[in-house]
Parts: structure tokens; sequence; C-alpha cells
């Protein structure tokens, strides 16, 4: 299983939401820039999420995003209002290898089509869930769908991977959704990332016995220090 580091980004600093509330904000004293060049060759991908543009619908912070994808170099992944082709043809010119799609699964399926269809194997489906349906619009709404009924709806599209977190455990490091993590890779038949929840290398190893889970994101444990880089990858790949 691989291991992605994760930055979440709120006016150009990092921080963490817990369980997706603007309202609980940790901000930390990193240099995403510095963190990201620090992190070059150590890992295969490094995962950002815009969330002002997660929050508006719209990414905001382009020109912070395109300076860590020149000190990471090939492999980061954005996420964070991306609603329209033309910001996923922007975000690739700067550098950006992989876009994350989420509230854009639900509310226009033939954008996600057309971007599948545009950028073949460069699409994550973010499918993040909250009470076992569906959480959009940076996690303020809720669908009547759930994670598998997305996966299922682009069955036929070449996408990079499915993106799966249990809201309710986001930020807290209180533990992934081991079980259901691993059913949706069953289920769905795709690579599956988890992320939300872990705080500890039981955790990261947990998830590598599970053997369907293709990756794993981590943000808050990382930072906080609850582990370090090196003994995260090594318990992540199992």
């Amino acid at each position: 299983m691989e291991l992605i580091p994760a930055l979440d980004l709120l006016d150009g600093a990092v921080v963490r939401l817990h369980q997706g509330d603007y309202a609980k904000v940790t901000r930390f004293d990193l240099d995403p820039i510095a963190h990201a060049r620090a992190l070059r060759g150590r890992v295969k991908r490094l995962h950002l999420v815009d969330l002002e543009g997660a929050r508006t619908g719209k990414p905001v912070q382009h020109a912070l995003l395109s300076r860590i994808c020149d000190a990471f170099g090939e492999g980061v992944q954005v996420g964070g209002g991306i609603r329209s082709l033309e910001t996923v043809d922007a975000l690739i010119a700067r550098g950006v290898s992989r876009v994350v799609l989420g509230t854009a699964a639900v509310r226009d399926p033939a954008l996600v089509d057309a971007i599948a269809e545009k950028h073949p194997g460069r699409v994550i489906l973010a499918v993040d869930a909250r009470d076992g349906r569906v959480a959009i619009e940076g996690w303020t709404e809720t669908s009547d769908l759930t994670a598998l009924d997305v996966a299922r709806r682009f069955a036929a599209l070449d996408l990079d991977s499915l993106l799966f977190t249990d809201v309710a455990r986001d930020g807290t490091r209180g533990g992934p959704a081991v079980e259901s993590t691993a059913a949706l890779a069953r289920d769905s038949g795709r690579r599956v990332i988890a992320s939300g929840g872990v705080g500890s290398l039981d955790h990261l190893q947990a998830l590598a016995r599970a053997h369907d889970i293709f990756a794993v994101v981590v943000g808050r444990a990382l930072l906080d220090g609850a582990f370090d880089l090196d003994a995260a990858i090594t318990a992540s790949a199992g």
C-alpha cells in the first residue's frame, strides 16, 4: 500500500479541519512549498486540497498550487472546487498530475465524463461518506447516493482511482474505516485510496493488511508528529 502525505490549504496556510468543519480549523506553522520540496523523491504522490475552492466552488489558490508542483515534481494530486473542464486544463498546465473530483460526480456527471475522456487516467473520484451517504459541496451537504452508487455510475471511465473518506473520522486520528474502504475496492473493482482517521502506525498496518486498498492519504498524524514519514512508509508497505 502506498503512502500519500496530504496538505490542506486555506488562505495560503497549511491547516486541518475537524470532520470538515470550517469553524474548527487547526493551523500549522509549515511552509507548504518547503515541505513539498522535502518530500520530493521520498513519496510518489502528494495530495493537496484547496479548502477555499471546496467551500466556494471555484479554485482560488492556483499560484500556490503551481509553486508546490514545481517543488515536489511529478505526482501532485489536487482537489477542491474543481467544477469545469477549463479548471482541470489550467491545473494540469500548471503541473498537477491528477485532479480529484467530488461534488461534480453528483452534481454534473457529464462533466466527469468529459474530463476523464480528455485526461484519461488522471481523474481521482472522491467519494466522501457521512453515515453511508456521499457528502458534497465541501462536506456541507449530503446527497442520497452511496459511495458504491457513485463508483458504479462511472464504471466505464478510465479513472486513476477512487478516494474514499469517512467524514466522521477525518481529522480525528481515531482510526480509519478499514472494512468499508476495502469493501468499496472489492465491490467497485477500482483502486481505492483510503483517507480519514489515521492516527497511529497500527492504523496504517491495519489498512495494509486489508490488501484490497491501493494507498492511504495521511495528513494530520504526520503534521502533528504522531509518527515520522519513514516509519509511516514502512508500516504502509505491510
